[in-house]
């Protein structure tokens, strides 16, 4: 199975457990869960994006040892933000995240002003990246994440 998502500031972590061939991709907008936000929408969060994703693979046969990950996201894609952006932190969250967690990252790419589309392959843990590019597409991707932000968020992950 192949999964793709389209990242700006947001970060995708692939995760692989090589032994088990399972595989899965999160994506999250955020770092830090604000309760202020009132979404209820805790998976599109750092840290509840990481635990779902890592508790659905060791439901299927991974082993939390054996996980390996291929992150990638956290672009500035709005010019003029103050530092540390927001893909700035989510980056930052994810590299201490799996430092704490004793996962490897494999491979990653982070930054750039740009969108990226990723695809990653939850049977062999293989991740492909492209640059969207188009400067025109900000504005998409941006009326994208209002949309997804004001949905309701089940806290499911599907895992193949």
């Amino acid at each position: 199975m192949a999964v793709r998502t389209v990242l700006g500031s947001c970060v995708s972590a692939c995760l692989f457990d090589p032994v088990a061939r399972v595989g899965g991709m999160n994506h999250f907008l955020l770092a830090d869960f604000n309760p202020a936000s009132g979404t209820g929408s805790e998976a599109r969060f750092g840290l509840h994006a990481m635990e779902l994703l890592i508790n659905g693979m060791m439901r299927l046969g991974a082993e939390r040892t054996r996980i390996v990950a291929k992150a990638f996201g956290g672009a500035n894609i709005i010019p003029g933000m103050s530092s540390p952006t927001v893909g700035e932190r989510n980056v930052s969250f994810l590299e201490s995240f799996l430092a704490l967690e004793k996962i490897r990252l494999a491979s990653h790419y982070f930054g750039g002003d740009s969108a990226i589309q990723v695809v990653f392959h939850t049977h062999t843990g293989r991740a492909f990246m492209r640059s969207v590019g188009e400067r025109a597409l900000r504005e998409t991707i941006l009326e994208e994440s209002r949309a997804y932000r004001s949905r309701p968020a089940t806290g499911d992950v599907t895992l193949f």
